[in-house]
C-alpha cells in the first residue's frame, strides 16, 4: 500500500519535515535516534516505513515496539490499525488479561507493541519468542528509563538476537543511551530546538493570585477559559483531588487522571476527553506525554513544573503541529516563574466572579460488550440509528475495547437513547447499556 493511500485514511495531504526526514533515515542501514516534541507526529513517522519492512510470508513477530505505558501502546495500535495494512498487530501491557495476550501470541502478530514488564513476562513464560524480530523501536525511551525498565529492556534485547535496526524516540534530548540497547552507527534527528515556531504558535501567560486562595484563582481562570479543551497540571495527587472536589461543588464537568486511580477509570477519563464529553482534565505529570489526547487548547500550571523536561512535556500538550494554544502559569504570592522559562509571559487578568462553563455537546454511552464479543462500530451505529432514533450527526466518536464500548451521544438525546435501546440486542445478545459515569 502506498504512503499516499495510507495518509488519505488519516485525511493528511502531506507529511511534515520531521516525518519525511525520519522515513529517509529509517530507509538507511543505520540505527535512528529521533528527538521531537510531543504531538509532532512521531508515531506515523516510524510506522509508515515499517509497512515496507514487514514480510507477509513470515509468521513470527518481525517488529517489536516497547513503550513505557499501556496508553501509548493502545495509541500506536490504533494508528497502525487505521493504516489498514493487512498485517496483524497485538498489544501486551500490565492490567490487561494475561490469558487473552497468551492466546493472541499463539498466532504471533507481525507487529507487537508492549510495555517492557509484560513483554519480559511473556518471554520468561515462553508465550513469546523474539527470534524473528528484525526491527526494535523504543518509543518514549527516556520515559521507559525513568520508569525503571532498565532490567526488562535489557533482557528483551538480549533475547532478540537478530535485530538489524534500532529506532529510539524521545520528546527531549537523551543524556546517555545505555549499552544494553546495542546502538551501533546511528543517525540522530533533533527537532526540539525550533524555538521560533513555539513562539509563533504558543501564547504564554501568568496569572497572579490575589490574596491567599490559589484554588479560587484557578476557578476564576477556568471560568475564563470556558469550554476550551484544558489540562490543569499538578505535582501531587492530593492537589488533583482537591481541585476535583471544588469543581464537583460548582457542578463543572471534568476528568481526573493520576497514578492512584484504577486503570479502567483512567481509560474512561481519556475516552471522554477524546470524544468531547469532557473538555477539562485535572492531572499530574502522568498525562504530560505518551497519551492520545487531541487538540488541547490551554495548559494551566496550577503547581509549577520542577524541571525543564516536565515543563516541555506539559506545554507540549497544546499548540501541537500547526495549531495554537495558551499556557498559563498560576503564581501564588511566593511563587516565581521557572528559571528555565526563556519567554517573558504576558499577564492575564481574572474575572471578578466564577461562572461555570456551559456543559459540552456530548455525553458518553457505555456498552457492556466489545471486540472479544464480536461487536464492532458498525453494529453499534446500526442499533443507535435504527432503534435509538438517532441521526448520524447525533452519534460521535466510538471506541470499542475488548469487553466494552463507549459512544459519544448528543447530550440532549442520551437519556432517551438509553430508554429506547435498553431492551435491544446486538448480534443476537441483549447488552447492558448505561450513561458512563
Amino acid at each position: 500500500m502506498s504512503f499516499t493511500k495510507i495518509l488519505s485514511l488519516f485525511k493528511i495531504t502531506a507529511l511534515n519535515e520531521m516525518q519525511l526526514a525520519t522515513i529517509d533515515a529509517i530507509a538507511k542501514p543505520t540505527d535512528v535516534v529521533l528527538i521531537s516534541p510531543t504531538g509532532s507526529g512521531k508515531t506515523l513517522a516510524f510506522l509508515l516505513p515499517l509497512v515496507e519492512m514487514l514480510d507477509k510470508e513470515k509468521e513470527g513477530v518481525q517488529v517489536l515496539i516497547l513503550v513505557p505505558t499501556r496508553e501509548l501502546a493502545l495509541q500506536i495500535e490504533q494508528v497502525f490499525k487505521q493504516m489498514s495494512t493487512g498485517f496483524k498487530v497485538n498489544t501486551c501491557y500490565g492490567g490487561h488479561d494475561v490469558k487473552i495476550e497468551k492466546n493472541n501470541l499463539q498466532h504471533p502478530p507481525a507487529l507487537l507493541i508492549g510495555t517492557p514488564g509484560r513483554i519480559a513476562h511473556h518471554l520468561r513464560k515462553q508465550n513469546l519468542t523474539t527470534k524473528d524480530v528484525h526491527t526494535l523501536i523504543l518509543d518514549e525511551f527516556d520515559k521507559s528509563l525513568e520508569a525503571g525498565f532498565h532490567e526488562e529492556m535489557s533482557f528483551i534485547i538480549k533475547s532478540s538476537a537478530r535485530i538489524k535496526k534500532r529506532i529510539l524516540t524521545s520528546a527531549t534530548p537523551l543524556k546517555e543511551i545505555p549499552d544494553f540497547v546495542g546502538l551501533k552507527k546511528h543517525e540522530e534527528l533533533n527537532y526540539t530546538n525550533n524555538k521560533q515556531e513555539v513562539k509563533e504558535t504558543l501564547q504564554v501567560k501568568t496569572v497572579r493570585v490575589v490574596g491567599d486562595d490559589k484554588l479560587e484563582a484557578l476557578m476564576l481562570l477556568i471560568s475564563k477559559t470556558g469550554n476550551r479543551s484544558t489540562m490543569v497540571f499538578c505535582n501531587h495527587r492530593d492537589a488533583v483531588n482537591r481541585i476535583s472536589e471544588q469543581l464537583q461543588f460548582h457542578k463543572v464537568e471534568h476528568g481526573v487522571y493520576h497514578g492512584g486511580l484504577e486503570q479502567i477509570d483512567r481509560e474512561k477519563t481519556l475516552i471522554k476527553l477524546r470524544n468531547g464529553s469532557t473538555n477539562l482534565l485535572i492531572t499530574t505529570d502522568l498525562a504530560a506525554r505518551g497519551l492520545d489526547i487531541p487538540e488541547i487548547e490551554a495548559v494551566i500550571h496550577y503547581q509549577l513544573p520542577t524541571t525543564e523536561d516536565a515543563m516541555i512535556h506539559r506545554n507540549g500538550r497544546t499548540a501541537r503541529m500547526h495549531a495554537t494554544g495558551t499556557v498559563y502559569f498560576l503564581l501564588d504570592v511566593d511563587d516565581h516563574l521557572p528559571p528555565f522559562l526563556e519567554i517573558t509571559p504576558e499577564e492575564e487578568t481574572l474575572p471578578a466572579k466564577f461562572i461555570a462553563p456551559k456543559p459540552g455537546k456530548w455525553k458518553t454511552l457505555y456498552i457492556a460488550a466489545g471486540k472479544k464479543d464480536k461487536i464492532n462500530k458498525m453494529d453499534i451505529v446500526g442499533v443507535l440509528l435504527q432503534k435509538g432514533n438517532l441521526q448520524k450527526e447525533e452519534v460521535g466518536k466510538i471506541e470499542v475495547l475488548d469487553h466494552s464500548a463507549y459512544v459519544a451521544i448528543s447530550a440532549d438525546k442520551i437519556n432517551n437513547t438509553v430508554k429506547l435501546i435498553s431492551e435491544e440486542k446486538i448480534k443476537g445478545k441483549k447488552i447492558k447499556v448505561q450513561i458512563s459515569t
